[in-house]
């Protein structure tokens, strides 16, 4: 199973397939694999001890950040991701820890989760996708209905009470200009930075 993974100058962690949302854009509908990855369809989720013991055969030196993402919404096992972060702050201090999400973790738990990743993720990136509710859903598709926007916004605000650097994303070439100027706005109100990441077939 590929477990860690490089992409550019990070190290991924792909910590399950299970996701709430079927987006009509997801990258693994078109590939099993990121770059240099063996495929990313688990056989079964990896335990913790598993995890962590794939790190010793990669050099944490060479990587600038740690990244949760694979082919599955990484808060749907954030239990176990909050362990693996605590065990990368322990073991190298001071490396950067980015959890890419749909920002659904809170419906996902039933409960808030923002709080749970103070001192343990420096970096939450979030899919915002686009700025109009009916349109979100329709892309994203998400198991949990049209509560689904408002939710993720939710957790984005409340992200920047416990995290220092709250992304939200859409991707380049998806979006008119008067909607990337929406997100730019929604954005501002939340405190948190708008990123237009380049679209990947």
């Amino acid at each position: 199973m590929t477990i860690l993974y490089k992409v550019h100058n990070n190290l991924y962690v792909n910590l399950t397939n299970k996701c709430p949302c079927a987006c009509t854009f997801c990258l693994r509908q078109t590939r099993d694999h990121m770059e240099e990855s063996g495929t990313l369809w688990l056989k079964r989720e990896p335990t913790l001890e598993e995890i962590i013991a794939d790190f010793d055969n990669f050099n944490m030196d060479d990587y600038e950040e740690l990244v949760f993402c694979g082919f599955g919404e990484p808060t749907e096992r954030l239990e176990v991701l909050l362990k693996v972060a605590e065990y990368v702050k322990k073991t190298w201090p001071g490396k950067p820890i980015r959890i890419n999400t749909n920002g659904l973790a809170d419906l996902i738990h039933g409960e808030p989760t923002a709080h749970l990743l103070k001192g343990l993720v420096d970096t939450v990136s979030i899919s915002l996708n686009t700025p109009n509710p009916e349109r979100y859903h329709e892309l994203v598709r998400s198991r949990f209905g049209d509560v689904s926007f408002q939710a993720m916004l939710d957790f984005a605000k409340d992200c920047t009470k416990y995290v220092s650097h709250v992304v939200m994303t859409t991707v380049s070439t998806t979006l008119t200009a008067q909607e990337e100027a929406e997100c730019a706005r929604i954005c501002e109100e939340l405190g948190v930075t708008y990123r237009i990441r380049p679209w990947e077939d």
